[in-house]
């Protein structure tokens, strides 16, 4: 298979970088190969099969990370997927006819990657705590008051799981990518983390006095259900059924935003983005988010630096596409 001399192969860690590449079902290789043969012979080139979008960012013989994009048509979506050796197969390119380079894949591999329940998530938290506990402003009755007033947003939001820590607040929502084959939908829509932000900040005005920033990023749940969170029976024991890194990640860019502000880098901002997140948001026709300036964190898990957006909560919303309505989804 793939003997043609035109024919490029490549080992887990010689796959190509930065450049655009397909992730393919290994069900597909036999006729993928043939097709190429056919073409390579001065017949007619036959698309097989299905392809998904990515990218190689950086390979070693363990793995290879990679920026897959489940949406470039509605969105610019990116996520970063780590392909281990026992689900790589097999990686050909045929420059002689300008094909990419197709990475072969385990077909379990492939089928978790699409069918797997994924997450957004934000971090809110107070500013001016210490002040505010100092001045006694924190009572018991006021963050009672707080709770309340969660409580009431998180009715109105059923899409979106509310954790808070009094003075903190983590907030979470799945989303799906799915496949033609199957009943698992493309659902991400982070717009909807962030349009609650401004209720979150009027009841901490409002009950506390104090302003709140927010950090958003994104993730993969732990579990392939959609149940946002778990609290077990006897309630002592709560699950966000998601694997950490996404925390991390949060707590990643927020520790860089605050280095970022010490060192007069940028001004503190009431919203801090990560790059993938940011892009992937349905921006209004218009603007250039690429001209907002960005700062570099490390990402868990990551093997090159990776950015934030400081931006204005309220310069987001304004340009973002009004949220879909039923006639209109």
């Amino acid at each position: 298979m793939f003997e043609d001399d035109e024919i490029e192969i490549y080992a887990i860690n010689e796959v190509p970088m930065d450049r655009d590449i397909y992730l393919m079902d290994e069900i597909w290789m036999a006729q993928y190969a043939e097709a190429l043969r056919t073409c390579l012979s001065g017949g007619r080139y036959e698309n097989v099969g299905y392809i998904s979008y990515a990218a190689a960012r950086s390979a070693t013989p363990a793995g290879v990370e990679l920026s897959w994009y489940p949406n470039i048509h509605t969105r610019f979506h990116e996520m970063r997927v780590y392909l281990p050796t026992s689900a790589f197969v097999m990686c050909v390119g045929c420059q002689t006819i300008d094909e990419k380079p197709r990475i072969f894949v385990k077909s379990d591999w492939l089928q978790a990657l699409h069918l797997r329940s994924n997450c957004a998530f934000a971090l809110v938290d107070a500013i001016g705590v210490k002040a505010a506990l100092a001045d006694g402003c924190l009572t018991a009755d006021r963050l009672a008051d707080l709770a309340a007033r969660i409580d009431a947003i998180a009715a109105d939001h059923p899409t979106i799981a509310f954790v808070s820590f009094a003075d903190s607040l983590l907030l979470k929502s799945h989303w799906s990518v799915g496949t033609w084959d199957s009943e698992v939908n493309y659902t991400y829509e982070p717009e909807q983390i962030l349009r609650v932000l401004p209720l979150i900040a009027d009841a901490y005005s409002d009950v506390l006095g104090l302003k709140i920033y927010a950090v958003a990023t994104q993730g993969q749940n732990a579990f392939f259900h959609d149940q946002l969170m778990h609290v077990s029976v006897s309630g002592n024991h709560v699950s966000l059924n998601s694997l950490g890194l996404p925390f991390a990640q949060l707590q990643a860019i927020e520790a860089a935003a605050r280095t970022s502000i010490r060192n007069g880098e940028h001004a503190p901002a009431d919203l801090y983005l990560d790059r993938d997140f940011y892009n992937s948001l349905n921006w209004c026709h218009g603007f250039e988010k690429q001209l907002e300036p960005r700062s570099h964190y490390l990402a868990p898990m990551a093997s090159t630096p990776c950015t934030y957006i400081p931006i204005s909560l309220r310069r987001v919303l304004d340009n973002l596409k009004p949220p879909r309505t039923k006639q209109s989804s």
